[in-house]
């Protein structure tokens, strides 16, 4: 496991959060939007992330199966705007972890779970099954072998933004050996299921703090949690260590279920933004976005 030394751990912090996303649209597109910081942060937002739509569009909201935070609306012909600004308070705390964290027995976990061992879109796990007991059935059950899976991913597979397909699955990761931040997600996802252990898939921000600056744009971040002793534990394996400021937007059985947006019409995205920093209380100028293609 690779560890980066934190310039900050502990301490309490601030983080501003948000989005612009830009469609054209040739016809009223209706649309489906995880855009929200995941409700389990809720009662850490100093400032909300309420969405601003431009031209104004009625929207409806609800919770999903999974608990996440979803916004309807129709987008009129023309070009739409989507953005937030939004601010979270935040402990300062790399990702927690637990070398002693223990594997339940299947017949022990909750019920809640159980749908995290499951194959979804993509995560095949009848097609890695023997793969992964060929490469992990050795490993101590637990936080070991979690994170043998996550170093293993970690290695295998080449990280760039140029290998971005949204059609790639764990067993296309495994064989290509390439792919983005979901890649990573889904293969250790597949892995983990297949050895039994819950995991699912996570959605979000996760800002460059504590860690040196990237000059990659900033994006949303996607990473995926395991059921370890009775709790639900962050992993990265794009990253392989603990990080700092991770914001959940939306969490699923895999990136299908947590789709930043859904669209149900011919549209095209012509700007998307992100942005996620550590900012002093205080500050209230507008952020500074870097430029990103489409």
């Amino acid at each position: 496991m690779t560890r980066g030394k934190h310039e900050r751990k502990g301490v309490f912090m601030h983080i501003r959060i948000g989005y612009e996303l830009t469609y054209d649209c040739l016809q009223p597109v209706p649309m489906l939007l995880m855009l929200n910081v995941h409700p389990a942060r809720l009662g850490d937002l100093v400032v909300a992330d309420e969405m601003v739509i431009e031209p104004e569009t009625a929207i409806e909201r609800y919770r999903d199966c999974f608990g996440n935070l979803c916004t309807r609306l129709v987008a009129a012909p023309g070009q739409i705007r989507l953005s937030a600004d939004g601010i979270v308070r935040d402990g300062g705390e790399p990702d927690a972890v637990d070398n002693d964290a223990r594997q339940h027995a299947i017949e022990d976990l909750p019920n809640a779970a159980m749908v995290f061992l499951l194959a979804s879109r993509y995560c095949d796990v009848d097609r890695l099954s023997d793969t992964a007991w060929s490469l992990f059935g050795k490993t101590a059950p637990g936080w070991s072998r979690v994170q043998a899976i996550v170093d293993y991913v970690h290695n295998h597979l080449a990280f760039g933004y140029e290998h971005a397909r949204s059609t790639r699955t764990a067993l296309d990761a495994y064989r290509e050996r390439i792919g983005v931040c979901r890649d990573f997600a889904h293969l250790s996802i597949a892995f983990c299921r297949a050895m039994n252990i819950p995991a699912r898939y996570c959605t979000g921000y996760l800002g460059d703090i504590g860690v040196p600056p990237c000059d990659l744009p900033m994006d949303f971040s996607a990473w995926f949690e395991v059921y370890l002793s009775g709790r639900w534990y962050a992993f990265d394996a794009r990253h392989n260590m603990p990080r700092i400021g991770r914001i959940p937007v939306a969490i699923g059985r895999d990136a299908a279920d947590v789709a930043i947006s859904t669209t149900f019409g011919p549209n095209t995205l012509t700007g998307f933004r992100v942005h996620t920093a550590e900012i002093v209380p205080a500050e209230v100028t507008p952020p500074v976005f870097a430029a990103h293609p489409p």
